[in-house]
């Protein structure tokens, strides 16, 4: 399972730091704990389960303490929830779809792809009966998807017309599906005889990857079944993480070794804010990983896909309308076709506990290393499992992504800012307070008391602003270099850390962070989308220079306290995620991990020789080994290039960095590593609650320990309980008379409690007629802890005689996840 937040390389992570931000909450301290620093727990044990059930049996035998992975599957709640040595979380962030190869239409040897035909793809969504999958597969734990956007975040109910709209478009019609395909295979060349399609006189065979480790095998199987109900051979090539990673994302597409796979993500944290989902999904700005290299889509969707990323709009009409444009032509891309959202149970024991977040679950949870504890005592060991284990190589820049790898070194990393796991707002970890300017007319809102907003009517840079890099004299370029004339900004966000930054955050080798660290990071960012630089990788190309344009500076306003300045022409909705651009955008962390400048400089080096590269794209192009520093072959060839270091006490990228490095601290940085790697086997140091104590990757088992030099108190993370999900009821009249006036009520509690309206954004509701067609939107109002919809005659009028639904879309404040409910009443002449 891959992870929706943390992918992507250095690049994307500026250009997400630059525009992003988070909220802070006031929590209760814990007196337990308040005096021990860091984990609440001394070790965690982490190893590979694959198997749900077994993992079930090993929790009651108490043989783990706590499984790290969502399960759909029905028995496994139920097991949970009959036994009393165990509890559970829910979590709604995780869906499944099914990923296409876009290259073709032919392979290698004259096979033919048909789903390199976009009007092929799109018929899938059609052919699929997405109800089916949710009842009979996985018995209720899911919910149909057909949308780039789940139904469990705000931009779904923002834009709910537009998203049933296009839901009822593509709903199941396998006759539709077939009649656009045969039309397509023809245009191929391809033929059906007796059934089968045939292409140069072979059948037309289909290579479908399909994941065992959970329902997606059945999924998977009843897929292949429709398409060779449709006149396809297909190829069942079934498999885990481990064996089907290497083919369908780090391998090249073109090679043609498959044509669909079952995906699956998590949305590790809730979305405020989805409009740069489809640049994600769809284009070659989302990832550097060759799949990604491969997407073509339309020059409209590629625009829209831009545009929507960049936030190039000014109101939230303009948004709306370009986002219910983006939604159908993704439907008509179909890179990949969605099929279902799970409701997830993430099992434990009972004396267990920790913070999960209401999308991502505990794997998803930045704060599960902050908070996993036994019954609020300090110390001990927690083993936890895991479906699958050390997937692909870490390296922090273009390293594992997969959901169950960024769980284990997650725990390894600190942040400049963390997520609130109820609202996807966020709390400032290792920042005090923001300031945040937006140009008048923009439609940002703020909410926390730790940031403040201002409106002004121009924003200018100031001159010693960073604005890009020159990787041959190896400097930064400023904006009053580049821009003489002076250069305007919309956003300017001001991030305040404390005096003692420097002074209480170490590296895990005893080394103390340094500006070094934050300005390395930041040169990495830039130099690896340079041709002139020495580990230029064209894959990260696409996602910088749509970067480049809309990034208008960083500015270190002061060094101690630090303070940073980040100017953009992107804004969010939030003031709190502009806020988390200025607040993230010099923390040392590559995207793929922590990076203090003395290990990933040890990367560099064997990139810019040539031996082995970060990214899966460039490793396969230059027919080298992706970096790995934790395990494999090329932990030698960091040994040579640390040596080398070592002897010349290097200091990397001289000509910027000797300012912020001096030759004492490099001399120190390079003795530190030697003994860290000679004690744990590794190069794998960050900043976090745990350090990596041990990997055993044949065995598959990672041993993680509490470092006790972590700056901040055990307690500080546990004051969330659990999230306040409305629930929604409606009532109103059976029939109503056409033309005439129509009140519905409806009522909104949590755990049979009333929900204070204070407490709600939004009530919005959908009228579908008896034809399917939207009739009327609208909000309900509060009156008296009762919301109320009124439908007047005027839109009564507009109904036919029959069976009409009338959805409601409920928004708490509090909970970033919509609830849903619906009535149906009968219209009469």
């Amino acid at each position: 399972m891959t992870q929706r937040v943390a992918s992507g390389q250095t690049a994307v992570k500026i250009l997400s730091r630059l525009v992003m931000g988070l909220l802070i909450i006031s929590l209760p301290t814990a007196a337990v704990g308040d005096s021990r620093l860091g984990a609440w727990v001394d070790t965690v044990i982490a190893v590979e389960e694959p198997s749900e059930a077994a993992a079930i049996s090993r929790l009651e035998a108490n043989d783990i303490q706590a499984y790290f992975s969502g399960s759909a599957n029905p028995e496994v709640a139920r097991r949970v929830r009959r036994s009393q040595a165990l509890t559970s979380v829910e979590s709604h962030g995780s869906y499944a779809e099914i990923t296409f190869n876009p290259v073709g239409p032919r392979f290698p040897a004259a096979r033919l792809n048909p789903f390199a035909v976009p009007r092929i793809r799109e018929a899938m969504n059609w052919l699929v009966d997405r109800e089916y999958i949710t009842r009979e597969i996985m018995g209720g734990t899911g919910s149909p998807r057909y949308l780039p956007i789940g139904t469990v975040v705000p931009d779904y109910a923002r834009l709910a017309d537009v998203a049933r709209t296009l839901e009822l478009r593509y709903a199941p019609n396998p006759q539709r599906a077939r009649s656009v395909i045969t039309e397509e295979m023809g245009k191929l060349g391809a033929t059906l005889v007796g059934g089968k399609w045939r292409f140069r006189g072979q059948p037309v065979t289909l290579i479908f990857l399909i994941r065992t480790e959970d329902e997606r095998r059945q999924v998977g199987d009843y897929i292949a079944g429709l398409l060779e109900s449709i006149g396809f051979r297909v190829e069942r090539r079934y498999g885990r993480a481990a064996e089907l990673g290497p083919l369908w994302i780090s391998g090249d597409p073109a090679a043609g070794r498959w044509h669909l796979y079952t995906g699956s993500w998590t949305s590790v944290v809730t979305s405020r804010d989805d409009a740069d989902t489809f640049d994600y999904f769809y284009t070659a700005r989302g990832l550097s990983d060759p799949l990604w290299q491969a997407y073509k889509p339309s020059k409209e969707f590629d625009t829209a896909s831009k545009t929507l990323a960049q936030r190039r709009f000014r109101t939230l009409e303009e948004r709306r309308k370009l986002f219910g444009r983006a939604l159908g032509l993704a439907m008509q891309d179909s890179a990949r076709i969605w099929l279902y959202e799970r409701i997830s149970t993430w099992p434990r024991r009972a004396d267990v506990q920790l913070v999960s977040d209401i999308s991502g679950g505990v794997s998803g949870s930045l704060l599960w290393p902050y908070t996993l504890r036994i019954t609020d005592r300090p110390g001990g060991t927690v083993k936890i499992a895991v479906p699958s284990m050390l997937t692909d190589p870490w390296n922090p820049i273009g390293g594992s992504d997969w959901i169950f790898d960024t769980t284990l070194y997650n725990a390894t990393q600190d942040h400049a800012t963390l997520y609130n796991p109820f609202t996807g707002l966020g709390m400032p970890q290792r920042f005090q307070r923001a300031e945040v300017f937006v140009q008048q007319g923009l439609p940002v809102t703020k909410s926390a008391d730790w940031v403040t907003l201002t409106f002004v009517p121009s924003i200018r840079v100031p001159p010693d602003a960073i604005i890009s890099w020159d990787a041959k004299a190896q400097r930064f370029i400023t904006v009053g270099e580049k821009y003489p004339r002076g250069l305007s900004a919309k956003t300017k966000a001001v991030a305040y850390f404390p005096k003692d930054l420097f002074e209480k955050s170490q590296w895990h080798d005893g080394s103390r962070l340094s500006l070094g660290d934050m300005l390395l990071s930041l040169i990495v960012a830039f130099d690896r989308a340079m041709p002139a630089s020495a580990i230029f990788d064209p894959s990260v190309v696409p996602a910088f220079e749509s970067f480049q344009e809309t990034f208008r500076g960083l500015r270190i306003a002061s060094v101690n306290p630090l303070i940073v300045e980040s100017y953009s022409d992107s804004w969010l909705l939030d003031a709190e995620e502009i806020a988390h651009g200025a607040a993230d955008a010099l923390w040392p962390s590559c995207g793929s991990g922590p990076c203090p400048w003395h290990t990933l400089v040890l990367g560099i080096r064997v990139e810019a020789a040539g031996a082995a590269t970060f990214t899966a794209a460039k490793a396969a192009k230059r027919k080298v080994e992706r970096m790995n520093y934790i395990a494999g072959p090329t932990l030698a060839l960091l040994d040579r290039q640390m040596e080398a270091a070592r002897v010349e006490n290097y200091i990397p990228y001289r000509p910027t960095l000797s300012r912020y490095i001096t030759a004492e601290e490099a001399r120190e940085r390079w003795t530190s590593l030697a003994r860290w790697r000679q004690a744990r086997g590794h190069y794998w140091i960050g900043l976090g609650p745990f350090l990596l104590q041990h990997v055993a990757p044949v065995e598959k088992i990672v041993e993680l320990r509490r470092f006790d030099r972590f700056p901040d108190p055990a307690a500080r993370w546990i004051g969330f309980d659990e999230p306040r999900i409305p629930a929604v009821t409606g009532r109103g009249p059976a029939s109503v008379k056409i033309g005439g006036e129509a009140r519905f009520d409806v009522r909104i509690t949590f755990k049979g409690r009333p929900y204070a309206p204070s407490d709600i954004a939004e009530v919005k509701f959908l009228t579908f007629n008896a034809k399917g067609g939207l009739a009327a939107t609208g909000h309900a109002v509060a009156d008296d802890g009762v919301w109320k919809i009124v439908l007047p005659p005027q839109v009564t009028r507009t109904l036919v005689p029959g069976s009409n639904r009338l959805e409601i879309i409920v928004v708490a404040k509090v909970v970033n996840k919509p609830s849903f409910s619906a009535i149906t009443f009968t219209t009469l002449p």
